[in-house]
């Protein structure tokens, strides 16, 4: 999608009514703001600006619709930037959150009322969401979890419905393993074996393959198509050892994942990513071996999780 739509308008000075329902009506069409009086729309919602061009016209303001075409892919990608709409997703994944966290208070009608509520916010959003990504499948991913849990709650046992879905697993049975992934690993992978090592397995040892034919015989794998441990619907590997270790409950475990979830696939912006990031390419910059790597992530990661179980004890 290369073709938009623009609406350049200049609005009368003391028409504040008008300018209220403009800003509400540009609001809710998901328009880009290009510039003060300038608003985008991918060309497929040019009936919409065209609207808004004839109100404008009818109350004595000036506009037009303009078509606008990327000419470069630099281009189009800074357009699309006017349009990301992943802080949007992430504060309502917050909201999602805090609804599952209180389901058993607000009781079986309420929440179920709330439930109806998010899902028309969600789907509000996907409606302007014109170059959707990562971030939109989390939101619908927290939904879904929303909606289980409520089903767990207060479906009085009735089954639910399953894709593929994660199990927890006897811990016991993964001590003392050699723990094989690709080489030259990076953040879900040193993220994972940050976990294994510290959660799962203080022993485990770890074969750096370049291939998943080179994985050892009694060894598990994790982070490679085929492997026991990799990504799974919408989960990072790190993410899903997180779940099938039954590990989900801890906060700062949760907070690294989505810090790990954004870094590895995108999505829905995290705070602190980016300052993980720069720190493990400095690891990556002094490690001269894949094993040192990951020493120097794993104490990276300790003081990343020490940091986030302080703040969850002081919240």
């Amino acid at each position: 999608m290369s073709e938009f739509s623009a609406l350049v308008l200049s609005l009368p000075t003391r028409n504040s009514t008008l300018r209220m329902r403009l800003w509400r009506a540009l609001k809710d069409s998901g328009c880009g703001v290009l510039r003060d009086g300038v608003y985008l729309l991918p060309e497929a919602s040019a009936g919409v600006l065209a609207g808004m061009e004839a109100e404008i016209r009818g109350h004595g303001g000036f506009a037009t619709t303009l078509a606008l075409k990327a000419r470069t892919e630099a281009q189009l990608a800074e357009f699309r930037k006017l349009f990301d709409r992943g802080a949007d997703y992430g504060a309502l994944v917050k909201r999602i959150e805090s609804a599952k966290a209180s389901l058993a208070r607000l009781g079986a009608r309420r929440a179920q009322t709330e439930i109806r509520r998010l899902e028309k916010a969600l789907a509000k959003l996907a409606a302007i969401d014109f170059f959707a990504g990562e971030a939109k499948a989390q939101a619908q991913a927290a939904f879904a979890a929303l909606k289980s849990a409520y089903q767990a709650l207060y479906a009085g046992g009735e089954p639910r419905f399953s894709r593929r879905a994660l199990r927890h697993l006897d811990a016991a049975r993964y001590r003392k393993r050699v723990w094989a992934t690709r080489k030259s690993p990076w953040v879900d992978r040193l993220a994972s074996g940050w976990l294994i090592r510290r959660f799962i397995d203080r022993d485990a040892k770890f074969a750096w393959i370049a291939r998943p034919s080179e994985c050892p015989k009694k060894a598990v794998g994790f982070d490679f198509d085929g492997a026991e441990f990799t990504h799974v619907g919408n989960r990072v590997t790190f993410e899903v050892l997180v779940n099938s270790f039954a590990l989900e409950n801890d906060p700062a475990l949760a907070s690294i994942g989505a810090a790990v979830h954004f870094l590895d696939v995108g999505g829905i912006p995290v705070h602190d990513a980016r300052a993980l990031e720069t720190m493990l390419k400095g690891a990556r910059e002094k490690a001269r071996s894949d094993d040192a790597l990951l020493a120097e992530a794993c104490r990276i990661f300790d003081l990343l999780y020490s940091g986030y179980g302080a703040a969850s004890l002081a919240s």
